[in-house]
């Protein structure tokens, strides 16, 4: 989430300030979201994972998901989930809330700056930048509200499995191909194996 809402940070500088990009986007500012970025990832993830140790277990240790995720372990627990399930959301809520906030602030800036360009090459190549991270932020939160919403009943347990996989191996493979996109000459790659695998039935 941090790392989309840098990216959006990113491609404000890069809209609405492009002749200052260099300047506003130096290596050093680069260097500071990378790192601040996984810094607090690694703390949300270790603060979440410290008080999942608290947790006892009894009964049947089974649990209904390919691997431990958060949601998984809290309901094969016996003993009182209050502190973890709020610690959960207290960080996941800050999460959310700050990234957004950066988001559609960002956004809201992108869109004020494209109704103003006058020419039609300016607004296609901004919503040719801004195409590849808005097509990434859909499927990551997409996923995460629809992992997270769905009520983890019996019947609900293969289609929870299905999308956790799409969400811990699926979107990780499919983020380098999404940003590699705005690059003209993948993109020209792209059109020419699409072509070259329509034509071949027919060949």
């Amino acid at each position: 989430m941090s790392m989309l809402a840098a990216m959006a940070y990113d491609l404000f500088v890069a809209v609405c300030n492009p002749l200052f990009y260099t300047i506003a986007m130096s290596p050093k500012l680069c260097s500071l979201l990378v790192t601040g970025t996984y810094t607090w990832g690694g703390m949300c993830s270790l603060t979440i994972t410290c008080s999942l140790l608290e947790l006892s277990f009894c009964g049947s240790n089974v649990i209904h998901q390919f691997g431990c995720e958060y949601s998984a372990i809290i309901s094969a627990s016996c003993s009182d989930t209050h502190f973890s399930q709020l610690m959960c959301f207290i960080i996941s809520t800050l999460n959310e809330v700050c990234s957004l906030l950066i988001i559609l602030t960002s956004y809201a800036f992108i869109v004020v700056t494209i109704i103003k360009m006058p020419s039609a090459g300016g607004l296609r190549k901004a919503f040719s930048t801004c195409a590849s991270h808005l097509t990434a932020i859909t499927i990551f939160h997409g996923t995460v509200l629809f992992l997270y919403c769905v009520p983890h009943s019996k019947s609900s347990w293969l289609l929870v499995k299905v999308v956790t996989v799409f969400f811990t191996v699926m979107i990780p493979m499919l983020n380098p191909l999404i940003c590699s996109l705005r690059n003209k000459d993948v993109k020209k790659t792209v059109r020419s194996l699409t072509t070259m695998k329509l034509l071949s039935p027919s060949v």
